[in-house]
């Protein structure tokens, strides 16, 4: 536990017992059993003169090999897809509502019939903007209950929820 840690009645005489015992070059850290070994690396102090407290030195970074902390490296978003569903005349709407439920995950009553009135009215609406592996999944389980379905490019690389959002259109 550091000084930080302790109150304030205590933190004083701690701090100038370790000042005191830096300047007489001398380790703040004691034995207090056998078995116990002061740390391999401890961080130096500098004490000030005054009632102050000591500061830390800046530590030491070890590199890794193979690892440069100056070159930054950005990872790649995976590209987004929009899952389309497209009208029909052969599914009730109460079934294309459960389908929809059903196959797509967080999506609320009210987002299913929106969806579902969307493309009844327009003849295609825009469920939702996913990753190109979960855009799959999502069309192959409506595909799979009868529904019509395709996937297509979204026209930028960020990230959308979907539904009637902007990237909807």
């Amino acid at each position: 536990m550091g000084v930080v840690g302790l109150p304030l009645s205590l933190r004083v005489p701690l701090q100038q017992d370790i000042c005191r015992s830096s300047a007489a070059n001398t380790t703040p850290f004691r034995k207090t059993g056998p078995g116990l070994k002061r740390p391999h690396a401890s961080p130096r102090i500098s004490c000030a003169a005054g009632s102050g407290g000591g500061v830390l030195d800046r530590p030491t970074t070890i590199g890794l090999p193979g690892f440069d902390l100056g070159k930054a490296t950005t990872r790649q978003r995976p590209r987004f897809y929009r899952v389309m569903l497209h009208n029909d005349d052969f599914n009730r709407r109460e079934y294309v509502v459960k389908v929809l439920l059903k196959v797509l995950d967080n999506f609320t009553m009210e987002d299913a019939i929106n969806c579902m009135q969307e493309a009844h009215t327009n003849g295609v609406a825009c469920l939702v903007s996913c990753p190109q592996e979960d855009a799959e999944k999502y069309c192959e389980g409506l595909r799979t209950n009868g529904l019509i379905s395709t996937i297509e490019p979204a026209g930028n690389s960020g990230g959308g929820s979907g539904g009637d959002g902007p990237d909807a259109s």
